[in-house]
């Protein structure tokens, strides 16, 4: 099995090729959450992710013969990235498999790096079986992104830099897709701090490392946010170091991710996907479980569609209740809508939308149901509007 010495090897590999991230105390998530929080900026390497590490020492290992002939590795984004950007620093030849699902900004930032991208199968799984066609057809160098000592080497340094930076942490909170990245960690963690607490997190509609380790058989989704640790195979080098020195696996639904993601861009300025956000999603859902604690957490990835990050920042603001829909019903007479647009004004909100009903409403016909979409400052904002479209005699409710 994997040990400390594997760890600082891959360290004296990979140093000066990838960040030494910044590990710092968010004291307002502190704040928030009742525990210390201390989080691991790995969205701040160049591919945004952690996977250029296990990427880099896993190339840099490689013989000349196999240099020559290439590479070829199966990914959903980061661990495609994180192969060909180092395999273009060092002169491979790459290609890489990625389901159709894949969003396109790691498509094309993969293309960037030089890598020859092959879009293939609707699953990782399937995406794997045929990049091992791909290496026994062309003689390519499989890079497998989690099930590969050398890749979980790499990827243990995150807990290396921590560690050194933050010696009194008693807790790492780790999301878990192949399980690379914790298994790594955890190896390193253990040798250097027995005592530690290490809790992996994974998505509720991707539960196959959960299923494994506690011996559970939750279903399995199609999709979800975290689309990076959205692993159907738990790998059986991750697995059996997961087994010997996870303390324990939590799940967290899609809501709880993408509240995390929505606090780390307001609270942090930092930009995180999925993946990235599952550890804070997991303080978010579990506060007991971690109060009190000092617990690291690491941003694994900052790679996130555009237009997935629009939609989730506008499902917070609803959730919040910084925009809400509300219904006025009023008599259908010139001056009603500009009476009510201007009590919502003096109430301090800011109308985003307006719709009006006739057709679709069981008020009577001389009357219509106006649909409000608002900007407001929070719940609270939000029920002082109602009370003073109320007061000036509208039928007003929050749809």
């Amino acid at each position: 099995m994997l040990e400390l010495n594997d760890i600082e090897a891959a360290a004296q590999r990979i140093a000066g090729q990838v960040l030494d991230t910044p590990c710092v105390e968010s004291r307002t998530l502190s704040q928030l959450l009742g525990c210390q929080v201390f989080l691991k900026f790995e969205n701040l390497q160049y591919t945004a992710s952690f996977k250029e590490r296990g990427a880099c020492n896993k190339l840099s290992q490689l013989s000349a013969d196999e240099r020559a002939r290439g590479v070829v590795a199966m990914s959903a984004g980061n661990h495609a990235q994180g192969v060909a950007y180092h395999a273009q620093r060092l002169g491979i030849r790459a290609v890489i498999v990625m389901p159709r699902f894949t969003p396109g900004v790691k498509v094309e930032r993969t293309r960037g790096f030089g890598a020859e991208v092959v879009l293939h199968g609707d699953t990782l799984d399937e995406a794997r079986t045929h990049a091992r066609e791909l290496s026994a057809r062309d003689g390519l160098v499989f890079v497998h992104p989690y099930d590969d000592e050398a890749i979980v080497a790499g990827q243990g340094t995150v807990a290396l830099e921590m560690l050194r930076v933050q010696p009194d942490l008693d807790t790492l909170v780790i999301a878990i897709g192949g399980g690379g990245l914790i298994g790594g960690m955890a190896t390193a963690a253990r040798a250097i701090k027995p005592g530690i607490e290490i809790v992996g997190v994974q998505t509720e509609r991707f539960p196959a490392m959960y299923n494994a380790i506690k011996g559970t058989h939750l279903p399995q989704g199609n999709s979800t946010i975290a689309e990076g640790i959205a692993v159907g195979t738990p790998g059986a080098v991750t697995e059996a170091i997961i087994r010997d020195k996870v303390d324990d696996i939590v799940l967290v639904d899609e809501g709880d991710i993408e509240q995390a993601i929505v606090m780390l861009l307001e609270i942090e300025k930092t930009l995180v996907e999925g993946a990235g956000a599952a550890g804070l999603a997991a303080l978010i859902k579990h506060p007991q479980r971690f109060a009190g604690k000092k617990v690291g957490l690491v941003l694994c990835g900052g790679n996130i569609d555009p237009l997935l990050l629009a939609s989730i920042i506008e499902r917070g603001m609803v959730r919040a209740g910084r925009l809400a829909r509300i219904q006025v019903n009023a008599r259908d007479v010139p001056g009603n809508l500009a009476r009510i647009t201007a009590i919502v004004a003096d109430a301090g909100a800011n109308v985003d939308e307006v719709h009006h009903q006739r057709a679709f409403t069981l008020l009577a016909a001389q009357n219509v149901a106006i649909e409000l979409v608002l900007q407001t400052r929070g719940r609270e904002h939000l029920a002082q509007v109602i009370e003073h479209l109320q007061a000036a005699g509208f039928e007003a409710t929050v749809i």
